[in-house]
């Protein structure tokens, strides 16, 4: 093992010190530099990123997006700058010591630097956006399944062309996340033993001591959750111990490995073992005294011995290396299994979703002719799931409700086959959607994630699908059960204002469908969206008749699907509400109004639109506009003069019952749009000011 790891140093423990005390020294000057910083647990952690970085890891600094690589990922975010001093250190060209001093700086009249507070996705050696406590290892757990299944079906005897292993760093805060507890859970249920993750164990939290708010055996409960788990007693300077036990985790099978690792946060300070050492200015004297310690010139700063920057950077040549013989592992794969290969070399580049648009474009939706939208979604998924070998996830033990088939043989299981795409994530709403995230960060395009719960339940799982907005990562979230006609369920399931959250989310396409066409249209947009997530917004109830809607144009985000001679009045809708907006658009003409219909089922996509085409839909004439939907109506004051919707939750009765009782079936619609007519009095509705009738 020590020659695998290319451990032929001369006085190894000297040189693995002296790194020790390198990292450490600059970490101090990144910290200290614009007056403070989250430095305390990256310098308790230096002996484990000398560990990881030197003798562990599998990585090319000159390229990295080498797809064979490890993934890293820091949950434990706010310690970004131990992650950005050792990307330096080891000579990633974008992290420039210029650079790590961006770190803390206040970026004013146009400064920018990749040194964020937390890592983030957008930069060369970070593999996912971290910062928010339990995201990160979520996210690892995503990766490591991602990097599974791509083994389990590319690799031969021979040619293990998908070696990549995952290792998380978490803190005491991460562990006690409930996002991290599922993910883990998962991961034990899984046996996922290409994960290990590193539990940088200092027993401090922000406020005080860790014992003050948890004295959990955390061994115990990761044992019983189907981990294995290693013991490092002296983690903040023996490089060699951790370098034995991360070998070890590298050799157990069958579970997924947790290294327990003492350290001390804020080593060598005045408030090491402290609160105080995790987001501080180290005192001048301590750092001092450190330099002095290690060798340096107490009075300079941000610089590294010529020893130690060799001792680093050596990875370099090792990582062009092992990059190299990968490629020539892939050139006898090409040879041994030519039609596999190609099949691997499409999956690096990203699938190819021309077949799947092309299908959906000639779909017949008169077949689903009456049928809810949840139902046409879950028939056009199956075939979709046949064709585009990149979907792969699950449900959140609800997918007969959310109508996702699979075959048995298709999941992914130890007990089945790492081979299958259908992920069951039992109760784990949150985990669910943060391991999406890390399925798509394993290479871009290789995988598109799906997730299905109710609409409701994705509150549960609202953090990591922001996060997922955020970081740009396509997944796409099946939402069904969107509306009040959920029923006798009751309020607690009825999502009258999770719209809100999420049409409000940058880089989140939520579509909300009001029939099989418009289902096919979304269908077709989330395949091509590869700039972040999307949310399909689906009912349980049947659909009304509808005229006029369009897959194509739903890509528009609105549209007219009937329009009148001398209109005086538009209502727009969207999902399930939409057939009866129809319903009472027509009732309104007959009356006297001549009224036109607007489906609008993705606002986002709307936002796009040239102005000319906004204003052909939303005309700014003075006319009144109407929005019709059975939500707190937040967002709809952009585009329309009045909203008919919620303004209190929901209640436990049948759907019918439900859009009698809150006046947004068709007579209800009708009998509010005559009280506003009656009040507008033929003035001006834009005048008038938006409000909700």
């Amino acid at each position: 093992m020590a020659s695998s790891r290319n451990r032929d140093f001369k006085d190894t423990l000297t040189q693995d010190g002296h790194a020790v005390l390198g990292l450490r020294s600059l970490l101090f000057d990144i910290c200290n530099q614009n007056g403070g910083g989250h430095g305390g647990s990256a310098i308790g952690m230096a002996a484990i990123g000398v560990a990881l970085w030197k003798y562990i890891m599998r990585y090319n600094p000159s390229n990295p997006e080498w797809f064979d690589r490890d993934r890293f990922v820091l949950s434990n975010g706010h310690a970004a700058m131990f992650l950005y001093a050792l990307s330096h250190l080891v000579g990633y060209e974008v992290w420039t010591m210029d650079e790590l001093k961006g770190y803390g700086n206040a970026k004013l009249n146009g400064y920018t630097t990749i040194s964020h507070a937390h890592p983030e996705i957008d930069v060369p050696g970070i593999e996912v956006t971290t910062g928010p406590l339990g995201q990160g290892i979520a996210n690892a757990v995503g990766l490591a399944i991602a990097s599974k299944h791509l083994a389990t079906k590319f690799n031969k005897p021979g040619f293990e062309v998908v070696q990549s292993k995952i290792y998380c760093i978490v803190g005491d805060g991460c562990l006690m996340e409930g996002v991290a507890l599922e993910a883990i859970s998962l991961a034990g249920n899984l046996k996922l033993d290409n994960l290990v993750v590193i539990y940088d164990n200092n027993q401090v939290t922000c406020d005080g001591p860790l014992d003050w708010i948890n004295v959990d055996d955390t061994n115990g409960r990761m044992k019983s959750s189907g981990w294995h788990v290693v013991d490092v007693q002296d983690g903040s300077d023996d490089v060699q111990a951790i370098v034995l036990a991360l070998e070890q985790a590298l050799e157990l099978r069958g579970k997924p490995v947790m290294l327990n690792i003492r350290t001390v946060i804020g080593l060598g300070t005045q408030v090491a073992g402290t609160s105080s050492a995790h987001h501080c200015k180290f005192d001048e004297g301590n750092v001092r005294e450190f330099k002095i310690r290690a060798g340096q010139d107490p009075s300079t700063a941000h610089l590294v011995s010529d020893s130690v920057l060799a001792y680093f950077r050596e990875r370099k040549l090792w990582g062009d290396q092992l990059e190299k013989n990968w490629n020539q592992l892939i050139q006898g794969y090409e040879e041994a299994y030519p039609g596999l290969a190609q099949k691997f070399a499409e999956r690096r580049r990203g699938v190819d979703t021309t077949t799947c648009l092309a299908m959906l474009k000639e779909t017949d939706a008169s077949r689903f002719t009456g049928r809810a939208t949840r139902e046409a979604s879950g028939s056009i998924l199956e075939e979709i799931w046949e064709t585009h070998c990149g979907l792969f996830g699950g449900g959140a033990d609800l997918v007969t409700s959310n109508k996702i088939s699979y075959a048995p043989a298709d999941v992914f299981h130890p007990t089945i086959s790492y081979r299958g795409r259908f992920l069951r994530y039992g109760v784990r709403e949150h985990a669910m959607c943060g391991i999406s995230n890390g399925i798509a960060a394993f290479n871009p395009g290789t995988f598109l994630p799906i997730t299905a719960t109710f609409f409701m339940f994705y509150l549960y799982a609202a953090p990591s699908i922001r996060m997922g907005a955020l970081s740009k990562l396509p997944v796409i979230h099946i939402a069904t059960h969107d509306s009040f006609a959920e029923g006798q369920n009751g309020p607690t399931h009825q999502p009258v204002e999770l719209d809100s959250l999420f049409r409000a989310m940058p880089n989140l396409t939520y579509i909300r469908p009001c029939d099989a066409e418009e289902v096919i249209g979304a269908w077709m947009m989330s395949l091509g969206n590869r700039q972040g997530p999307t949310i399909l917004s689906l009912g349980r109830d049947p659909v009304g008749p509808i005229p006029n809607t369009s897959r194509f144009k739903v890509a528009r985000g609105a549209y007219v699907i009937h329009e009148a001679l001398n209109a005086k009045l538009t209502i727009v809708s969207c999902g399930t509400n939409l057939h009866y907006a129809v319903a009472a658009a027509s009732i309104m003409t007959l009356s006297g109004t001549p009224t036109r219909v607007v489906s609008a089922p993705c606002l986002e996509l709307f936002e796009a639109q040239n102005k000319d085409y906004q204003d052909s839909v939303f005309p700014l004439d003075g006319c009144p506009i109407v929005s019709v939907e059975e939500y707190v109506p937040t967002i709809w004051a952009r585009y329309t003069t009045a909203s008919i919707g919620m303004s209190q939750y929901g209640y436990s009765a049948s759907n019918e019952s439900n859009y009698q009782r809150f006046g947004l079936n068709t007579e209800g619609i009708v009998a509010r749009l005559n009280s506003y007519l009656k009040e507008l009095d033929g003035r001006n509705a834009r005048a008038a000011g938006w409000r909700l009738i």
